[in-house]
Order: structure tokens, then C-alpha cells, then sequence
């Protein structure tokens, strides 16, 4: 199987208004959070990454709680979220769980929606695997699978056209030749930042490109082995899955559309949703049809 780093992916926003912000201590460490809107349902995001923060998902998060209470969180080791030592015995699948419950229990909150963008997905899918009763929906968005299968063969910078790829290449190059400069790791990130995008919009392409200099790679690698040493695999605990399940995927994706479909076809209460002209963000690119179906998921939800 080819190795690969789970590359962050997520959301970019600059509108950072919050309803409520908060700090939880952890063992070693505090875990950060914010909440947007209200309403009867409680919503938890979980971004992309792993590594990155979820600083990019206020906007998100602010249009979702229109509709229901949003929650966003910075994963243990990222953005305001800190561990005193990362390393393999504090970063884990299992710790990034229990993190999600002791957010829950503090919140008061008895069982959630949990929505997941890219590896936040296989995240949700895995915490819906150890807290099912917690779980009263699911949604999957461009999620990197229940399984590793996506990352047999993933080839982010594949979906480059040829100048876009040369110039990747090139700033790759730099790096590789010692220029350590944010300048050299910006242009590299914005060469890479049209693979997830169907459309080239240029405002798209600067934030994603910073958003892409900003994750911790260390964080990043650890988890990935992590995910390779436990094999990590949720079809077992998933099958049995009764909640309802919103699965939604651009058919332009950097995630190959039968992960969707595999997920779909193993979840008996779930909907697939593919996005046309659409990358690995739905919210950007196809915002209307986006939206709609998750408040139309989440109306309804028992």
C-alpha cells in the first residue's frame, strides 16, 4: 500500500463572530471550543486535517446555527487546543474520542448530530463506532472513508493541470533544496490548492493555499501511523448504525466517489448526495444544494 499523510483539508473563513467560546481542561493539556446559534438539535463539527485547527470553520458553523446549536473545537495539538508533549502516547484516534466526549459531557449535551469534513469524517465515523446511543445523525462531507482505502492511491497533486503541477513542483523543490521561507511553503500550498477546487476562483485559491501553511504536520503524521497501526476500519461497528446518515460528496472530489458510495451502500439509513462541478468543497462551490440538504436532514430528525 503506498504511505501517504493525511493533507489538511478544510473550510477557510474569515468571519470569526462567535456566540461562545470556551476552554476544557484535559489531563495534559486544554481543549478549546466555540458555539454558534441555537435551536433544538446540537451539531458538532469536526474539520479536516488532522493537524489543522478549526478556525476555518466559523462561517460554517454561523450559517448551520441558523437552524440548531453548531459547535467547532480545535483538536488536541492544534490551533488553541495544546497538549505540554505531542507525541505517540498523546495523539491517538482513541484520545481524539475521548476529547469529543468530554466536550459532550461538558456541554450538557445527551446526544448530538456529528457532522465531519474530510478526515473529520472518518473521525465522526469512528467516535459513532465507540458512542452510537450518542449519535442521533450523522454527516459525512468529502469524508476520507470508513476505512483507509482513499489513501491507498491518493494522489492530490494528480488533479493539477500541467502548469499548475510545474509550479507545484518547482516550489516543492525549493523547499526540498532548503528554502524554509513561508513565502516558498505559500506558493507551494497555492499550487496545490486548485486540486481541490472544481472552479479556479482566485479568492478560493489564496485562502485554502494559507489555510495549507498552517497545520501541524507532526500532529499529521503521528495520527496517520496511529490509523495504519490499528488498522483502522469502521465498517464493523457502522453496519449496525440505525441513525439516519447524510452522505455528501462533490463528483469533482480529491476523494474517489465509490468511497461515498461504499459508505452509503453499507449504512441502511443513509442518503448520498453527489454534488456536480463541485471539488472537495461543497459550502464553496455548490452552496445552495449544500445547505439545503443538511437542513432538510436535520428537520427531519426524531
Amino acid at each position: 500500500m503506498k504511505r501517504c499523510l493525511i493533507l489538511p483539508l478544510l473550510l477557510l473563513s474569515f468571519n470569526l463572530f462567535s456566540q461562545v467560546e470556551g476552554t476544557i481542561s484535559l489531563p495534559n493539556g486544554q481543549m478549546y471550543y466555540r458555539t454558534f446559534g441555537g435551536g433544538p438539535d446540537t451539531l458538532l463539527i469536526i474539520n479536516g486535517g488532522p493537524g489543522m485547527s478549526s478556525e476555518g470553520f466559523a462561517d460554517l458553523a454561523a450559517e448551520l446555527g441558523k437552524n440548531c446549536l453548531a459547535i467547532i473545537y480545535d483538536q488536541r495539538g492544534t490551533g488553541k487546543s495544546k497538549i505540554d508533549i505531542v507525541s505517540e502516547r498523546s495523539m491517538s484516534m482513541d484520545l481524539l474520542v475521548e476529547d469529543i466526549e468530554t466536550l459532550r459531557t461538558h456541554l450538557g449535551v445527551k446526544s448530538w448530530v456529528v457532522f465531519g469534513q474530510s478526515f473529520g469524517g472518518m473521525l465522526a465515523s469512528y467516535y459513532t463506532t465507540k458512542h452510537p446511543s450518542r449519535v442521533k445523525g450523522l454527516i459525512l462531507s468529502s469524508s476520507g472513508g470508513i476505512d483507509l482505502e482513499a489513501f491507498d492511491d491518493l494522489d492530490i497533486p494528480g488533479h493539477l493541470n500541467d502548469e499548475q503541477r510545474q509550479r507545484f513542483n518547482y516550489w516543492s523543490r525549493q523547499i526540498s533544496n532548503g528554502d524554509t521561507s513561508f513565502h516558498a511553503r505559500l506558493e507551494r500550498a497555492k499550487n496545490l490548492a486548485p486540486a481541490y477546487l472544481y472552479h479556479d476562483r482566485k479568492e478560493d485559491i489564496d485562502a485554502i493555499g494559507l489555510r495549507l501553511t498552517q497545520g501541524n504536520m507532526e500532529v499529521n503524521g503521528i495520527i496517520h501511523r496511529n490509523m495504519q497501526s490499528m488498522g483502522f476500519d469502521c465498517k464493523p461497528g457502522l453496519q449496525n448504525f440505525s441513525q439516519p446518515v447524510l452522505i455528501l460528496q462533490g463528483t469533482n472530489d480529491i476523494i474517489p466517489k465509490s468511497i461515498a458510495e461504499k459508505t452509503h451502500a453499507l449504512l441502511p439509513h443513509s442518503k448520498l448526495v453527489l454534488l456536480n462541478n463541485c471539488g472537495h468543497y461543497g459550502w464553496l462551490e455548490q452552496p445552495e444544494t449544500y445547505f439545503n440538504e443538511i437542513r432538510s436532514f436535520l428537520s427531519n430528525l426524531k
